[in-house]
């Protein structure tokens, strides 16, 4: 195992050891113990700058499932990098503000930083594998871990339904991703990442290539919240605000584009990645900037905001995957998309982070993250205003911010689309830069609201649960040192321009024997991006002004049709449905249980031994049937059927026990002493026992007795021809030597046994004997324990 494999599971490895840190120093904050390894996995990843800075990468793998072709292969490329960095960056800072932020005295911080790590070791698993099976097993470790934190206030119903949401969405998600996995696996022979990429240009015509492209996608549209699938954040929002600040601004939700950005080499040849991907990018854009302005809790502002923000990364990078058409990659013209896509990840982590952590402290210190009840917060609180000040503006895409500089290249992507004449965009196309623009305009109003509905107006006093006051230093720290990044970037953007953004668009757009150069500026001249730009702020600043008299077209849009409607509606149903269904075949009767076991064992086992022409009889090499032995089969067969027509439950148990020494006569005949003194043990103990519980209970009266039922006969004759019919095919159909000349071989070379029964079942299947004899102690322990249950039961009713 190498370094980097251990900077992965490094994070699992600490969250053993945080219940034991909690309940040992529990006068300190356990986020003091946690702080040192996001901060140390920092240092090391910042390592790699100087190998992918040079658009190179390294990778280490080490065996896992050699037989399927796993392997735990870990590597670091501009991509990987790129968020390995975001993770363990913004992890930092969040487990800082989150010392500040959660009293070590009211909350079960064991529990948070336990769930936390995992969150951020399941991520970095996500990033820095090459293997898609591995990439899945931490891909659903992230759904398990994010469920968790969305959960951590469980007393809540919101938070227990904002958790199960996204627990359902994104796992329903996942399992899609794994099917085009497996078709990807079909289609190449591989797992590997690396591998497939080297054979995306044989796999394009293949059939499964489109079901593949089209499982992958669902996967990551439902963990970056693309719509309709968008629904699931909003709700998440009931998390601690650090788990906010940290899952939806900077890691778990990008995950999904991280996906779409690795696999673009493989699929960005069909027009179906850039359509979907772009189109439904595009609309997740639109419509989440236009559900933000209607919200009046600050964090379902910025939920909705992230949402729309994810739609503009993603519609770029649907954008970007359109270069790979043109010969004129090279030159740079339409990767702009890609490169804004990579730019405004990093911004967006840096100034959406930061905000979240401003909503944090406003619901810290006033006690209500209600616009409705907040206002003239300025005055009590001039950092956390300043903050949200660089934070808005940067997400309303204003100078100087950096989000200024990736806006107007995302316009610039939007409206290069209008030159392209490929996949129908020259038809369909001016979409792209138009919804861009509205989209661009909603996302203005919604910045101007969190800030100015929140820090200026009139003060309210009466509406706050607490005095507002400046949130601690501590608390201030991780927003203030985001919200620098959000000013240095903006002044200086090519500090991370060929260290971070050229090396991770090479990793999403590889062209060999190219290097990606990439230069970020602040005036282009009076371009068409410059005027969309001007228009939104200008339409921007109008609109907010007047948002009272036109809000009111939000109430034009049904309830009814609302998807969060549909969810639940749905997700009710089939609760109901499953319910019912299970009311109707669960009704208590044991004989109805296996009415629908053998009926099911007939169907089946009967349907498949002619579906693959399986059933043979072949009497070649059967021993001849001697008079003895159809006579005893004619006297099992004759006592149990009798059994069925007796009317007295001792005669039933002396027909019963004919067949078992009948069986055991058997035994005697075929040379088989062992079985045969088995048999006769345990027929005799049976007999013995039924004889002596069946002895304490009354006569069956005739009404008491069950009528013949044609069903039960027809099942239970089917189940013997099944059987019967699998036991000649099995002989019949020798496909293998016997195993049993093994046996006689070994018995007494390698067991130094002579009894060859005892040698099996003691050494060559002494685990599965000594198993056998475990559930059978763990069966009469549990039988024990009710028996002694029901007896307490019983004592303390006759008390009462």
């Amino acid at each position: 195992m190498s370094l980097l494999h251990l900077a992965i599971i490094s994070p699992f490895l600490l969250a053993i050891l945080v219940p034991i840190v909690y309940k040992l120093f529990k006068q300190i904050h356990t986020g003091w113990f946690v702080l040192p390894l996001p901060i140390l996995l920092f240092s090391y990843f910042i390592s790699y700058l100087s190998i992918t800075s040079n658009q190179q990468s390294v990778t280490n793998s080490f065996s896992w499932i050699p037989s399927l072709g796993i392997d735990f292969t870990a590597k670091i490329d501009g991509l990987g990098l790129l968020f390995a960095l975001l993770i363990t960056g913004i992890g930092a800072l969040v487990v800082l503000y989150s010392i500040y932020y959660l009293d070590k005295k009211k909350e079960k911080l064991n529990n948070f930083y336990v769930y936390l790590l995992l969150f951020m070791g399941a991520m970095l698993g996500v990033v820095l594998s090459d293997n898609l099976i591995v990439l899945y097993t931490f891909w659903e470790l992230t759904s398990f871990s994010s469920f968790l934190l969305i959960g951590y206030w469980y007393h809540r119903e919101k938070s227990r339904y904002g958790a199960q949401k996204s627990m359902i969405i994104t796992v329903f998600g996942g399992l899609s991703m794994l099917g085009g996995i497996i078709l990807l696996y079909l289609m190449t022979g591989t797992f590997s990442i690396s591998e497939i990429i080297a054979q995306s240009d044989e796999i394009f015509s293949h059939s499964l290539f489109v079901p593949a492209l089209l499982c992958i996608l669902l996967g990551a549209f439902t963990k970056s919240a693309q719509f309709p699938f968008h629904i699931w954040l909003p709700d998440a929002m009931e998390a601690p605000t650090p788990v906010s600040a940290y899952l939806h601004s900077a890691t778990m939700v990008k995950a999904g584009i991280y996906l779409i950005a690795r696999m673009s080499p493989v699929f960005a040849e069909h027009s179906l990645w850039l359509w979907l991907i772009a189109g439904f990018g595009i609309t997740t854009l639109f419509w989440g900037s236009f559900s933000a302005v209607k919200q009046t809790d600050l964090k379902a502002i910025l939920a909705f905001s992230t949402v729309s923000q994810l739609g503009m990364i993603m519609s770029l990078l649907g954008i970007g995957a359109a270069a790979l058409h043109f010969e004129t990659v090279e030159d740079g013209y339409f990767t702009v998309a890609t490169t804004a896509a990579v730019f405004h990840l990093i911004n967006h982590a840096t100034f959406k982070g930061s905000l979240f952590m401003v909503a944090g402290i406003v619901d810290h210190e006033t006690g209500t993250r209600d616009i409705r009840k907040l206002g003239g917060l300025m005055n009590f609180m001039p950092i956390t205003f300043t903050l949200a000040i660089i934070g808005t503006f940067a997400m309303a895409g204003l100078p100087p911010f950096n989000g200024f500089l990736s806006k107007e290249m995302f316009f610039t992507g939007m409206v290069r689309v209008l030159e392209m004449d490929i996949f129908n965009l020259d038809t369909w196309g001016f979409l792209f830069p138009v919804l861009a623009w509205v989209a661009s305009v909603f996302t203005f109003i919604y910045s101007m609201i969190i800030v100015f509905k929140t820090f200026t107006g009139k003060f309210q006093p009466e509406q706050l649960e607490k005095k507002p006051h400046e949130a601690p230093i501590g608390m201030l720290i991780s927003p203030i040192i985001l919200a620098s990044l959000v000013i240095i970037i903006g002044f200086f953007p090519n500090i991370i321009s060929n260290t971070l953004i050229s090396p991770a668009q090479a990793a999403i757009m590889p062209a060999e024997g190219y290097v990606y150069d990439t230069h970020i500026s602040f005036w282009h001249g009076f371009t068409p991006e410059l005027f969309m730009t001007l228009g939104v702020i200008t339409l921007g600043i109008l609109l907010f002004a007047t948002l009272p008299k036109w809000k009111g077209v939000y109430g034009l849009f049904p309830e009814k049709l609302a998807l969060n409607r549909f969810y639940d509606s749905g997700l009710s149903g089939i609760q109901q449905g499953a319910h019912g269904f299970t009311r109707w075949y669960m009704n208590g009767s044991i004989r109805n249980y296996l009415v629908y076991i053998f009926t099911f064992f007939i169907v089946i086992l009967l349907s498949t031994l002619f579906i693959k022409n399986a059933f043979k009889f072949d009497a070649s090499n059967v021993s001849a049937i001697k008079f003895s032995e159809i006579v005893l089969a004619l006297v099992i067969a004759v006592a149990s059927i009798t059994i069925l027509f007796v009317k007295s439950r001792l005669t039933s148990i002396i027909l019963l026990g004919a067949v078992g020494y009948t069986v055991a006569l058997f035994f005697v005949i075929f040379r088989a002493p062992d079985l045969a003194l088995t048999q006769l043990v345990i027929e005799t103990i049976s007999v013995a026992l039924f004889l002596l519980c069946f002895y304490h209970l009354p006569q069956i009266k005739d009404e008491e007795r069950m009528p013949f039922k044609a069903t039960n006969a027809v099942i239970s004759i089917g189940v013997g021809l099944v059987v019967t019919l699998i036991a000649f095919s099995a002989h019949s159909n020798k496909l293998f030597d016997s195993i049993s000349q093994y046996y006689i071989e070994n018995t007494y070379e390698k067991a130094a046994g002579k009894n060859m029964v005892n040698v099996i079942l003691v050494d060559f299947r002494g685990f599965d004997t000594m198993f056998e004899i475990t559930v059978l102690a763990i069966a009469a322990l549990g039988i024990f324990g009710m028996i002694k249950l029901r007896l307490g039961g019983g004592k303390k009713n006759e008390n009462k």
